[in-house]
């Protein structure tokens, strides 16, 4: 009777050893993604598609609750409140943006260099706005723009000089893309300034050789290894300027003759909502607002790739 090796005894078991770890990780995988999907779902997915659900209703007087269709969505795109609002916006968008942008990539460059001193310690300062909630941030600035007790407004006065009007009209444009960008402004050269490292040394080893300086290294090579870095930045800052809202809606109080209540798209969806009792238009302006983002943010990659290619 011929004797089964040894090696071929053991083969079965460690077969099946092996299926029970493809098995552990076939069910590892779902499990690790189940709460986010959990919360996702619950957090997310239910309550835009509640919000759907409500667009598509009106309360009226007479009949209660009723279903109109798209209506509301047909009112919202003929609403001169919410057309001023979303220009407002994009105004706003076409001025900060870059401002901002500009900014964090003149802060990125500079710590990347390795020329500023206490490195670290700058790193930090331009960042720690950033960590300021936005409502504390509002409120500060709202301070510092005072017309009566603002330090600005002081020092106008001690000088015998007219004090600054920065929450008229004219000014509050402006004044909140102030606060936006000295918000963000580290929050985007971090983001910048990770890219910045990321870049191989080998890169700069090769452009010193063939003669290049650093404003040559800057321009020729760290310009162009950030446009991934700078476009996820600008689609955030497309993002996050149509949901412009906590500043406008603090400094409302200091100004309410120049913030009304449409003053920007989110300003005015929450007054209609929260105000006005009319959730369901609400609804329908909020998703008209989503689909301005997103179109914009599309415009903005599409533009960037064809850049690209070209």
């Amino acid at each position: 009777m011929t004797a089964i090796p040894a090696a071929s005894r053991e083969h079965p078991h460690r077969a099946a050893a092996t299926r029970h770890r493809r098995d552990r990780k076939r069910v590892a995988g779902p499990l690790f993604v189940a709460p986010f999907m959990v919360l996702f779902l619950v957090l997310f997915l239910t309550p835009l598609g509640y919000a759907a659900y409500l667009s598509l209703f009106q309360n009226r007087l007479i009949g209660g609750t009723t279903f109109v269709g798209l209506e509301n969505y047909v009112t919202a795109v003929q609403d001169p409140l919410l057309i001023q609002g979303v220009l407002r916006v994009a105004v706003f968008f076409v001025i900060q943006v870059p401002v901002m942008l500009l900014l964090a990539l003149l802060f990125a460059l500079a710590l990347d260099s390795g020329l500023v001193r206490l490195a670290r310690v700058v790193r930090l300062g331009i960042f720690v706005p950033y960590a300021v909630p936005s409502v504390v941030a509002a409120l500060m600035w709202g301070y510092l723009y005072g017309p009566d007790y603002g330090p600005f407004a002081q020092l106008s006065r001690a000088l015998d000089l007219p004090a600054p009007s920065f929450l008229s009209g004219g000014w509050m444009l402006g004044s909140l893309a102030n606060i936006v960008t000295w918000e963000f402004v580290g929050y985007n050269m971090i983001l910048l300034y990770a890219a910045l490292r990321a870049i191989p040394q080998e890169l700069y080893e090769a452009a010193a050789m063939d003669g290049a300086g650093a404003w040559r290294i800057a321009w020729s090579v760290k310009l162009p290894a950030l446009r991934p870095a700078l476009l996820l930045a600008l689609v955030f800052s497309v993002i996050g300027s149509f949901q412009l809202f906590n500043e406008p809606n603090l400094l409302q109080r200091l100004a309410p003759d120049v913030i009304d209540n449409a003053y920007t798209a989110n300003l005015y969806a929450y007054s209609l909502a929260f105000t006005s009792q009319q959730i369901n238009y609400a609804a329908a302006v909020s998703f008209l607002l989503g689909l301005v983002i997103v179109i914009v943010s599309y415009a903005v990659l599409l533009t960037a790739n064809r850049r690209r290619t070209s």
